[in-house]
């Protein structure tokens, strides 16, 4: 199932800034035909845009989108504009425990709409061409401590979504890889200040977080296309303290 990036379509979403605009910046150097950031942060998704441009060419436009209301609409501008997308990337994403409705809808609900979207779109068995399907998941999505209930809850979520989807059945018969991708801690807008779901527990996680083994998001960047490069579908792959990257959570 290796994939490779030359001429491909990418959609990203929460692709203004983070790990979203670092896939862009090494998918565009695999020589991607276009990227579509999609973000809810209109100026930093201009920014990212003329970044991207300076640095590739003209590959790389912006839509303002609010990925749990905005499918619909956003994602018929895309197939009308560029008529065929042969990625999706699901990276938009929320780390608050104390906003469990908003952790659910961005990263579980949202998720899945957007993948079943263009799960339709790309399927060989509807007159698709196949395609490839990547989900921001987390090193939440498989191991456990007590810090982040709801956000580990989101997360296992992902990556069961992503194994039933990508499963070998569904991919023979559709021809769309289905991945997740699992960050260690990485230096993003999302980890600066995480919110537990319990006060009592914030001093003594952020005694936790420095232990941690954290890497710059460059690196996850990265190791996204070795693993858009390699890895089969309804598989998951951890990238951690900038160490190669491992297949998890397979059975």
């Amino acid at each position: 199932m290796a994939g490779n990036l030359k001429n491909k379509v990418v959609v990203i979403t929460g692709g203004a800034e983070g790990i979203g605009f670092h896939l862009a910046d090494n998918y565009l150097q695999k020589e991607a035909k276009h990227i579509i950031l999609l973000d809810v942060n209109e100026k930093k998704g201009n920014e990212a845009v003329s970044a991207l441009t300076s640095k590739h060419g003209n590959k790389v436009s912006f839509m303002k989108c609010d990925v749990t209301t905005d499918l619909e609409a956003v994602s018929k501008k895309i197939f009308n504009t560029f008529q065929y997308v042969d990625v999706l990337v699901n990276n938009a994403g929320i780390l608050n425990d104390g906003k469990l409705k908003q952790t659910i809808g961005i990263n579980v609900t949202a998720l899945i709409e957007w993948s079943l979207k263009f799960w339709e779109h790309m399927r060989k068995d509807k007159n698709g061409k196949g395609g490839t399907i990547i989900n921001l998941a987390s090193i939440y999505g498989y191991r456990i401590d007590q810090f982040l209930p709801v956000y580990q809850a989101s997360k296992f979520a992902v990556m069961g979504f992503t194994k039933s989807l990508g499963h070998l059945y569904n991919y023979n018969r559709s021809g769309v890889r289905v991945i997740a991708i699992c960050p260690g801690f990485t230096e993003t807008k999302l980890t600066a200040a995480p919110a537990t779901w319990d006060d009592k527990l914030n001093d003594e996680f952020g005694k936790f977080l420095k232990d941690q083994a954290w890497q710059k998001v460059d690196v996850v960047g990265k190791a996204g296309v070795t693993i858009f490069e390699t890895a089969d579908s309804g598989t998951a792959w951890l990238i951690e303290g900038s160490r190669p990257v491992v297949q998890v959570f397979n059975e």
